[in-house]
């Protein structure tokens, strides 16, 4: 999985190293002449306009777009039945021909930053197994990418490896960030063509019972589920079927020498556990991954997290030194865990039956927090003033959580029918933490399908063909859902204090707070006006006199006089911050 992979890697870095010189010894001359022809300038003033003006991207108040791969948009029709799958498996659970082209062909269209959204977290690619299970719901394939049977290939129902650089690249140069789904956890199931791994690295049973800590750990977490013994450091073989699959894939020596360097280079035991590890952190080398969304964190040791989170931070630090133009910025490896029913109220400590459990300090900066859709029902003052506590003054200060109206797993999303869809989207999107929104929520797509069983029911096909024509359902056009959403989602993009600042209520009727965030160099604040009736709006808590201020769902912008503003739009909804 090195650049070795297509062509001689020391090659190309002397190569790219001698680029790289001679260009900054183009731009060295040509700034030279610039400074030598231009006015002086007064440096400090320079900084300070730099600074001000220029919106950092910050973790903590990420809109992350969360798609199913095979869900999502099929740009290659051509891989649609790959290892000779067919679309015979129970409703909703089939390959149905979302894939990496489709994602890449989104993002070149502008869909997501039209959406304010500046990550993007894909259910996983890696090569999945072949055949099907037949267990109660009837067959179902592995569409959703959680059943791996190779973590060094990228399965072709979902595109290639070169696809999934293209798709990385592509982000980058939009200004989105990619999050890796990554699976440390457990193999795929046993199926008819895709035998057991050994039992060196997994085991079958006990299956959970989440009454502490062992019975959530060391276990599967369902039948047919095998466990990789994470817990292990007893050196393993790499299984006969990836040897002969690679030896006929005509990599096999290459791939067993980058494991040699791997485990000499860190002297790690040749653990089940950190095999995986290796060939997870390879795709951060390789394409400059900017973080990974851990899968079934609580159900694995949690010092693994650390030794994983070890060996990817040092891997997107190396990417980013080789990679300089192709860097979205300087933020450091990030990883939010998924430790199922998280709850922001737990702060640090997660209950694991009568132990606890500290993920936080595992290698984590976020956890998926599962409490927002609950915490939704509540006034937004409530929650907004809560959540702002915690992030900034509570246990949880310096980390972040990532909220969610509804998921590809979660059976009590919010608004399942989509019956109040502007009032859900208005909660997510201004809540303090990051935000994830999951395909289909900006276009109203429906969490119900008949016929469908369990999970399979939220995990409906982008209803693309809905918002083109501009259909419509509970008295909402789904453009106009879109509308909505692309609002908020521009206004938490422009505005870091909208996540990522200090909540402050300033008025019960209407609504009215401001979030503010100061950053080292940065500052940023806004004001939000929830259930506006029109009129003069006091401003003069937040803004001066003289300030120029947009508001974000109108478009309009105006200028602070008199410590107030009035706008011509009669929206409910107001957010007022500088134009960037």
């Amino acid at each position: 999985m090195k650049l070795a992979l297509y062509q001689n890697k020391f090659l190309y870095l002397f190569k790219l190293k001698n680029i790289h010189s001679m260009r900054l010894t183009i731009r060295l001359i040509l700034l030279s002449l610039f400074f030598s022809c231009s006015p002086k300038k007064d440096p400090a003033k320079e900084l300070k306009v730099e600074s001000k003006d220029k919106t950092p991207f910050l973790w903590e108040n990420a809109t992350v777009y969360f798609l199913m791969t095979d869900r999502f948009s099929n740009g290659d029709p051509s891989n649609d039945q790959s290892f000779n799958r067919k679309p015979d498996g129970a409703v909703l659970r089939s390959f149905m021909g979302g894939d990496i082209q489709g994602i890449i062909q989104k993002i070149e269209e502008g869909y997501f930053n039209d959406l304010g959204v500046n990550a993007i977290w894909f259910t996983p690619v890696f090569e999945q197994v072949k055949g099907f299970t037949d267990e109660g719901t009837g067959k179902t394939y592995a569409y959703h990418g959680y059943w791996i049977r190779d973590w060094t290939s990228i399965d072709p129902n979902f595109g290639s490896f070169e696809q999934l650089r293209e798709l990385v690249d592509t982000a980058h140069e939009h200004g989105i960030r990619v999050l890796m789904d990554v699976v440390l956890n457990h193999t795929g199931p046993v199926t008819a063509v895709d035998p057991q791994w050994p039992d060196a690295w997994v085991r079958t049973s006990p299956t959970c019972t989440y009454k502490d800590f062992e019975t959530t750990v060391t276990c599967t977490l369902v039948d047919n589920l095998p466990d990789i013994r994470t817990e292990s450091d007893q050196e393993v073989e790499l299984p006969n079927f990836l040897r002969e699959k690679w030896q006929e894939e005509g990599r096999l020596d290459r791939e067993m020498a980058e494991l040699d360097d791997f485990f000499t280079r860190t002297g790690l035991p040749r653990a089940a556990r950190f095999y995986i590890i290796k060939w997870l952190v390879d795709y951060v080398r390789e394409l400059g991954i900017d973080g990974f969304r851990v899968d079934t964190a609580k159900h694995t040791e949690p010092s693994v997290w650390q030794e994983l989170y070890k060996e990817a931070l040092a891997a997107l630090k190396a990417w980013k030194n080789e990679h300089p133009a192709k860097k979205p910025d300087d933020e450091e490896f990030f990883m939010v865990g998924e430790v199922y029913g998280y709850s922001i109220h737990h702060g640090q400590d997660f209950p694991m039956g009568p132990d606890t459990v500290n993920f936080f300090r595992e290698g984590f900066k976020s956890l998926i927090n599962f409490s927002f859709k609950e915490d939704a029902g509540q006034l937004p003052e409530e929650v907004f003033s809560n959540y702002s506590q915690m992030l900034h003054h509570g246990e949880l200060q310096g980390l972040s959580v990532l909220n969610y109206i509804s998921s590809h797993d979660d059976a009590s999303p919010l608004d399942r029918m989509r019956n109040n869809v502007l009032d859900g989207a208005t909660k997510l999107m201004l809540a303090p933490g990051a935000v994830q929104i999951y395909y289909g929520d900006e276009t109203s797509r429906l969490l119900k399908a008949e016929g469908a069983e369990g999970d399979a029911n939220l995990r409906t096909f982008m209803n693309w063909n809905a918002l083109e024509s501009d259909s419509g359902r509970n008295g909402y056009r789904f453009r106009e859902v879109l509308e909505h959403w692309q609002k908020l989602g521009r206004f938490r993009q422009e505005h870091p204090a909208v996540g990522a600042g200090v909540h402050r209520k300033l008025k019960d009727t209407p609504y009215t707070f401001e979030r503010r965030l100061t950053d080292q160099d940065y500052e940023d604040k806004v004001l939000v006006v929830w259930g506006a009736t029109g009129g003069t709006i006091d401003v003069s808590q937040v803004f001066q006199d003289g300030t120029a201020l947009k508001d974000y769902y109108s478009g309009e912008e105006v200028t602070v006089k008199n410590k107030g503003i009035s706008l011509r739009s009669a929206s409910s909804l107001i957010l007022l911050g500088e134009p960037r």
